[in-house]
């Protein structure tokens, strides 16, 4: 019984978050994070008649692993979900929630779920674009997806997606909770995840970055420089990396619930 009430409540702080959604200068961050590939491979499709199969395949696996991932994805959830704790202490709305007769937990949980949901939307939109405008301007690349592996390479992408807004909201969500100005923790984080690859291998287990690797359908050349630096860790099976960085967020989301216990609402501080 508490159990169904806790469901009922969780979806009801997520029915409200989504219809107050994004304003302003949120929606265009987004749209531009999400849909500035898509643009680019639209230009690309036009200029470029020598579409080379292989070569298409590492230029879209590279935007999506190294622009989707590691800065759209990355720096649209940083702005999505820290607007929803910071946001609504500074608009001065957020003890309206904890007035609500509701736990705090679950108040956190209602928003981590509207916070991805927002982001897959938009990223998922973005990547579904970009996946179709790469392959559909030349005949090599249709029938790459109608006759070949490219549907489970799409798979493979939005699934990507799917937990990467999973792990950065839920991370994301947990320094909104503690640092007054979350954007400064984010800096050291996104140099954290950009580091990675030249990381202790036990040290790699605390980045997204991480247990995305082993799902992209496509692995990326490493050359030059970077590889002299990259620290070689022992390949991890998809189910692993999935459950991995699901727990890892589900450690996060823990960790956030029990910190809102012990935030006290002090506009005059802010």
């Amino acid at each position: 019984m508490i159990t169904e009430m806790r469901v009922r409540q969780t979806l009801a702080v997520l029915r409200q978050e989504l219809r107050l959604g994004l304003r302003g200068f949120g929606i265009v961050w987004l749209l531009f994070l999400a849909f500035a590939p898509t643009v680019i491979i639209a230009a690309h499709s036009l200029h470029d008649r020598q579409h080379g199969l292989q070569e298409e395949t590492v230029i879209l696996a590279a935007i999506i692993q190294v622009f989707y991932v590691r800065f759209g994805i990355f720096f649209g959830c940083l702005a999505l979900f820290t607007r929803l704790i910071r946001g609504e202490t500074t608009e001065r709305t957020l003890h309206y929630l904890f007035l609500a007769p509701i736990r705090r937990e679950v108040v956190v949980v209602g928003k981590l779920l509207s916070g991805t949901i927002t982001a897959l939307v938009f990223f998922g939109a973005g990547i579904v674009a970009s996946f179709s405008l790469m392959y559909a301007h030349f005949p090599a690349g249709r029938d790459f997806v109608t006759s070949g592996p490219g549907l489970s390479h799409l798979g493979a992408y939005l699934l990507v997606g799917v937990l990467a807004c999973l792990g950065y909201g839920a991370v994301f969500l947990a320094l909104s909770l503690v640092f007054k100005n979350p954007f400064i923790p984010a800096v050291v984080l996104v140099l954290w995840e950009g580091v990675n690859g030249a990381l202790p291998v036990l040290l790699k287990h605390l980045s997204v970055t991480f247990y995305l690797k082993p799902l992209f359908p496509v692995e990326l050349p490493v050359e030059g420089i970077s590889g002299l630096f990259t620290v070689v860790a022992e390949p991890t099976p998809a189910w692993l990396a999935v459950s991995g960085l699901v727990t890892f967020s589900m450690v996060v989301l823990a960790f956030a619930c029990w910190r809102i216990r012990q935030i006290e609402i002090n506009y005059a501080a802010e």
